[in-house]
């Protein structure tokens, strides 16, 4: 087949793959988890419940693929922030701050992340993002602006856990002042 051929399959095929995530997310947030059916998506997605069915082999599957787009969103959002921001230590904060708003901003699909946050699909993207705050950990302690005598990963780890609180937050302040005790939690000894 010609180049220009694959690649309208190609984007028809990632557009419809979009739009089913799109439709479902529209629908879990209207009518709730149980509340949504396939012939429901496929209508709101503007394809058949044959073309869905090519895609995905149940609601399941596409709830799955939605987390997976947001997870990556995220991280992808998060990593933008570490490289714009100038700084071990200011780096560290712009991404824990970045990533407790991102715990407690789930735009109306609260039902659906709750959900999906049980499923054992998401240990790649945490060992991802620990990874990350590990590194992050590591150039700030390097730089003597945050505690040395406790391993990177363990601190992503205590303060990804501790910045997780954040979802159940309703306030910035109350977001900024979690994000604030977390850094705290991070100088070092005598500091």
């Amino acid at each position: 087949m010609p180049k220009i051929w694959n690649e309208t399959i190609a984007a028809h095929r990632d557009a419809v793959r979009e739009a089913t995530l799109d439709a479902t997310a529209a629908l879990v947030a209207e009518h709730g988890l149980t509340g949504v059916t396939m012939s429901q998506i496929a209508k709101e997605s503007g394809i058949g419940r044959a073309t869905l069915y090519k895609y995905f082999p149940d609601i399941e599957s596409i709830l799955a693929a939605w987390h997976e787009r947001q997870i990556g969103e995220h991280l992808h959002r998060l990593a933008e922030i570490g490289e714009r921001t100038q700084g071990p230590r200011e780096r560290l904060a712009a991404v824990l701050r970045a990533y407790a708003e991102l715990s407690g901003n789930r735009s109306g699909h609260a039902e659906m992340a709750s959900a999906m946050h049980r499923g054992g699909h998401l240990a790649k993207a945490e060992a991802h993002l620990t990874g990350f705050v590990a590194e992050l950990v590591r150039d700030a302690a390097a730089s003597g602006d945050v505690r040395d005598d406790v391993v990177p990963e363990e601190l992503a780890a205590y303060c990804l856990a501790a910045l997780t609180a954040a979802g159940s937050l309703r306030s910035k302040a109350a977001v900024a002042r979690l994000v604030a005790v977390t850094l705290d939690g991070l100088r070092p000894p005598g500091a």
